[in-house]
């Protein structure tokens, strides 16, 4: 019993003295100088102005940069490299508003979804051949839903509310 009692107390103290080491390890690992394990954990980050995801046949598929405006973004391409997809943010001179558009195959906008307004309300838009064709969101000043039709010869038509 005696021995048993002294085996558990010797547990109890070695695990004391391991979680104490271990506490005041360098972040890197015990064993790892200090230099060294700096030097790992930096490893973590990549810095770079653009950063392109390539097929297996070398095509630009995705590539992750700052649009010609000022805005990040992340760009995919089809296999015939047409920009079909753009996920980012506009530029600091449109308040950097996030927003999705989908591109067609002559890689015009058909479809964009963003914010607008000091009030950043939600707003679509449906493009044909580059033209708008239909906006539904908030009102930024009302916050009420509208929604506006275009017309192929490009006349407007409030369908609801006030855009």
């Amino acid at each position: 019993m005696r021995n048993h009692l002294v085996g558990i107390l010797a547990g109890f103290c070695g695990g004391l003295v391991g979680a104490y080491v271990l506490g005041h390890s360098s972040p890197g690992g015990f064993f790892l100088p200090p230099a060294l394990a700096a030097t790992t954990h930096q490893q973590d980050v990549i810095n770079a102005g653009r950063i392109r995801l390539i097929d297996a046949a070398g095509k630009l598929r995705a590539e992750l940069a700052m649009s010609s405006d000022g805005g990040p973004a992340l760009f995919f391409f089809d296999s015939a490299g047409r920009n079909r997809l753009v996920l980012g943010l506009y530029s600091p001179a449109e308040s950097e508003y996030p927003f999705v558009v989908l591109n067609d195959t002559q890689q015009r906008a058909a479809g964009i979804f963003r914010l607008f307004g000091a009030r950043e309300t939600p707003v679509v838009v449906l493009k044909n051949q580059g033209r708008d064709r239909s906006i539904y969101g908030l009102n930024p000043n009302s916050l009420e839903p509208f929604l506006v039709n275009y017309s192929g010869d490009g006349k407007k038509g409030d369908v609801f509310g006030k855009y």
